[in-house]
């Protein structure tokens, strides 16, 4: 009863894009151990038992954690199951939480690029507009927008985006206000005499320096008197999580429509795991409420 209720558990997250390898692995062994100690629904000292067990405190935190989240998705049909305590297990290190830009800040920082009085040089203003522009409309990576050369831009208003971070390449449709605004930065890089290919040069016609940006970027927050007290400031990398975030906001709350949408969005920003889109759902509240309509509706429906 116990491991057939597991393989449904991972069958449902399976069907919303998770592939899961090293949580069915430790679920089904959690299963095998909890019925060979007479269990028919999940135990929490069994759980903690079985999680103590592991060799490593990373394996042990996430041993607990994957049978937390079968006992509360199980506990919520049947009062029987229990919920083992979280919090047992000292966290490996937490991935840092994005700053998602408003569309205010967003507006914000293309006009501080566009006027900024600091940047003596048009063309490396026109750079940095273009630049932070594109990644905040397309969610590219800043790799992959520095590493974008000329005949990267393809016809019909497609980007193709080369042997990116998991080593493979993809093709991003570009919306066609980004057109526009493309169309105008490449009149001016094609002026500029560089034997670089690169899309964006710096003004000694080099790829772009992340260093120098970051500073130019820095800049451009500050003058916009975005996120001024925050210990961490944002990155150029959380123009991609805004992205991210902003679209997945627009998703219906149809199981079919979400997964649609779901799996539309990790192709389209190369990512390797569906486990990489999924972090997005936590950036923001009315991502955590729309999902978690999706998913009752999803756990309640009859679809096979």
């Amino acid at each position: 009863m116990l491991m057939s209720d597991v393989e449904r558990y991972l069958a449902l997250r399976n069907r919303l894009g998770f592939k899961l390898r090293h949580t069915s692995r430790n679920l089904r062994a959690f299963a095998n151990f909890a019925v060979a100690q007479g269990d028919t629904y999940v135990r929490a000292v069994t759980a903690v038992e079985w999680a103590t067990a592991a060799a490593t405190p990373s394996m042990r935190y996430r041993r607990l954690g994957d049978v937390v989240r079968l006992g509360r998705f199980l506990h919520a049909e049947n009062a029987s199951h229990e919920v083992p305590p979280a919090g047992l297990f000292d966290a490996p290190r937490a991935r840092p939480a994005p700053y998602i830009y408003t569309p205010e800040e967003l507006a914000r920082i293309i006009e501080v690029a566009e006027l900024d009085v600091y940047e003596p040089n048009a063309n490396r203003r026109e750079t940095y507009l273009m630049l932070f522009g594109l990644i905040a409309a397309t969610g590219l990576r800043v790799s992959e927008a520095f590493n974008l050369r000329l005949d990267d831009l393809l016809p019909n208003n497609v980007l193709r985006i080369r042997q990116t971070k998991f080593g493979k390449s993809r093709l991003v449709p570009l919306h066609k206000t980004v057109v526009v605004a493309f169309d105008r930065y490449l009149e001016m890089r094609r002026s500029v005499a560089a034997i670089d290919d690169h899309v964006f040069l710096s003004v000694k016609r080099r790829r772009l320096s992340y260093t120098t940006v970051n500073s130019a970027f820095r800049r451009i927050l500050l003058h916009a008197d975005i996120a001024s007290g925050r210990t961490r400031p944002p990155r150029i990398h959380d123009l991609r999580h805004s992205f991210a975030t902003r679209i997945l906001e627009q998703c219906a709350t149809r199981p079919e429509a979400v997964a649609r949408h779901f799996v539309a969005l990790s192709t389209y920003m190369g990512h390797a795991d569906a486990a990489h889109t999924y972090w997005y759902f936590q950036a923001t509240p009315q991502l955590m409420i729309q999902i978690a309509v999706a998913g009752e509706a999803l756990v309640n429906s009859d679809v096979p």
